[in-house]
C-alpha cells in the first residue's frame, strides 16, 4: 500500500505549459492539454511539497524540425534522439505555465530542462538522456524525506512516463494521475502505461482515487 501521509508526499507538475496545448497549434499541441489544471491543483492538496518543471528550449537547438529535418526524423547526438517542432521557447506563450497553476517561484522546487542546444531530455529528473546529470529534484525529495510522488502534466507518453520511471529508479513510490495528464496518441499512451506498470508505478484514473487510498 502506497503511503499518502502528506509530510512524506510530493506532487509534481511536469511541463504543464501552453506549448503542449491547443493554444499553441504550431508547437506540440496535445488534445485536452489545457484541461489538467484543476486535477493538478487538487492532487497537490494531498502533498506537503509541490514541485514543477518546464521545457526551456532555444530556436537554435539541433533537434528543431525544419525543411531538411522533418519531425520525428532521427537526430544524431548523445542527448538528442528525434526532431521536434520548435516549442517552449522562453519569452513566448508556449513557455508559460497554463493559467491557474502557481508561478514557478511559488513552487517549492522547480526544474528548467532542455536549455542546452544539443540536449533534449524528456524526464524532469535528469538533464541528459543517460540519467547521469541530475536536475536536483531527486536529491531535493530525499532531503525532504519524501517517499511518494504524485505525478501529472504533459505528455503522458513522453515526459510523464520518463519522469515517473526516473523517480521509481531512485527508489520513490510513484502515482501517475491520469486525470492530471494528457497524451499524444492512444497507442503510445497505452504502451507508456504498461511500461510504467511494469516498473511498479501506481496508475490512477482520477484524483478521487487519492482520497480513497488516503482513507484506507
Amino acid at each position: 500500500m502506497i503511503s499518502l501521509e502528506p509530510e512524506k508526499t510530493a506532487s509534481f507538475d511536469v511541463d504543464a505549459q501552453y506549448s503542449f496545448t491547443p493554444a499553441c497549434p504550431d508547437e506540440l499541441p496535445v488534445a485536452g492539454g489545457n484541461e489538467i489544471v484543476g486535477a493538478l491543483n487538487e492532487q497537490a492538496s494531498y502533498a506537503s511539497i509541490r514541485v514543477g518543471s518546464k521545457d526551456a528550449h532555444s530556436s537554435k537547438a539541433v533537434w528543431v524540425a525544419n525543411d531538411e529535418q522533418e519531425m520525428f526524423s532521427p537526430v544524431a547526438g548523445d542527448n538528442v534522439d528525434i526532431a521536434w517542432n520548435l516549442h517552449a521557447v522562453p519569452g513566448t506563450k508556449g513557455f508559460e505555465l497554463i493559467q491557474g497553476l502557481p508561478r514557478p517561484v511559488e513552487y517549492d522546487f522547480f526544474v528548467w530542462k532542455g536549455v542546452e542546444l544539443d540536449m533534449h531530455p524528456y524526464g524532469a529528473c535528469y538533464h541528459d538522456l543517460g540519467d547521469q546529470l541530475s536536475t536536483g529534484v531527486i536529491e531535493y525529495f530525499k532531503v525532504k524525506a519524501i517517499e511518494t510522488v504524485i505525478v501529472g502534466g504533459l505528455a503522458t507518453d513522453y515526459c510523464i512516463k520518463t519522469t515517473a520511471l526516473q523517480l521509481r529508479a531512485a527508489g520513490l513510490e510513484v502515482i501517475v494521475n491520469l486525470e492530471a495528464c494528457r497524451g499524444i496518441a492512444e497507442k503510445s499512451i497505452n504502451l507508456a502505461i504498461e511500461e510504467m506498470k511494469k516498473a511498479r508505478v501506481f496508475i490512477i484514473n482520477n484524483t478521487q482515487e487519492l482520497g480513497e487510498k488516503n482513507e484506507q
